[in-house]
């Protein structure tokens, strides 16, 4: 799981919130994990770090418009893997996507309209196909889980 170091939100319950900070988490995590993966991996990780903060700017204007606050991004974040090699760098941004996962699918679960459940939708969805990417990466098996983002499979 990464974390922010410090934590700029307290845990405010709102699932959007929860996802922008996910978001934000993936970001940090990609922005590192660049000057460690392959060059021929190098496109895939800034088209996927653009993917995250496309999200992340769709999640702060719901939010927005809701009347709430973003979340700012923390200065820095803990990643669950010391990132030294394009093996350890697959794993932190394998990590990234199941954390956003968990946060979508909390999301599409707590959400009491339309415009809550597509973004939790298309979110989950997103980070699911990212993270069957990694694992395939990785040789894991199997690449896809039946339910991504349930505690049950990550």
């Amino acid at each position: 799981m990464t974390s922010p170091v410090p934590s700029p939100v307290a845990d405010t319950g709102d699932p959007l919130v929860v996802a922008a900070d996910a978001e934000n988490a993936a970001i940090f995590t990609y922005g590192v994990i660049t000057a460690f993966v392959t060059a021929a991996r190098r496109r895939m990780v800034g088209d996927y770090a653009a993917e995250h903060r496309a999200r992340r700017d769709e999640i702060d204007r719901a939010i927005t418009a809701a009347g709430g606050t973003s979340p700012l991004a923390a200065a820095g974040y803990t990643l669950p893997v010391q990132v030294t090699d394009p093996e350890t760098a697959a794993r932190a941004a394998l990590a990234a996507e199941i954390d956003c996962t968990t946060a979508y699918r909390a999301l599409l679960e707590q959400a009491d309209d339309e415009a809550g459940r597509r973004i939790g939708v298309d979110g989950l969805s997103d980070c699911a196909v990212r993270a069957a990417t990694w694992r395939a990466l990785l040789q894991e098996t199997p690449v896809t889980v039946a339910f991504p983002g349930s505690p049950v499979s990550g």
